[in-house]
């Protein structure tokens, strides 16, 4: 059995090699750090916003930017049971989740330019029956 013998003391090449491939590795770091935190201020549109209201048995809340592109509708009950939540927006598509809390995503423009507010909406249903319609009015 050959035995490998292992040194710890560095020729002068190999020193001069390891300080470069240090440098080379600080400096890739550092570039990598400045190009994600580019991403992270660009990312966001300014236009993006948030808007959430409440009603008697259900919160609303919507993701949106600018006046019709609507991104998700999360719709949650207050008092934490579950029921058949609906979210609809413009036009009704009847999405349905039996839940106490869920998120619809929607990802796409609705309604026309110029034709006055948008309202995006929840739904509660239990027992069959509607409790309540909730919207959020997007400016």
């Amino acid at each position: 059995m050959k035995k490998l013998r292992i040194s710890t003391h560095l020729g002068r090449d190999q020193a001069t090699s390891t300080a470069f491939n240090r440098w080379r590795f600080v400096a890739t770091a550092a570039a990598l750090a400045a190009v994600s935190a580019m991403g992270l201020v660009t990312a966001a549109p300014a236009s993006a916003a948030a808007k959430q209201t409440c009603g008697r048995l259900i919160c609303v809340a919507t993701a949106y930017q600018g006046t019709r592109y609507v991104q998700d509708i999360t719709v949650t009950t207050r008092d934490g049971l579950p029921g058949t939540l609906r979210a609809f927006a413009g036009d009704y598509r009847g999405s349905k989740a039996n839940d106490d809390s869920h998120v619809f995503y929607v990802n796409r423009e609705l309604g026309q330019p110029g034709s006055g507010r948008l309202a995006v909406c929840g739904g509660l249903d239990r027992g069959g029956r509607v409790l309540e319609n909730h919207c959020v009015l997007i400016p």
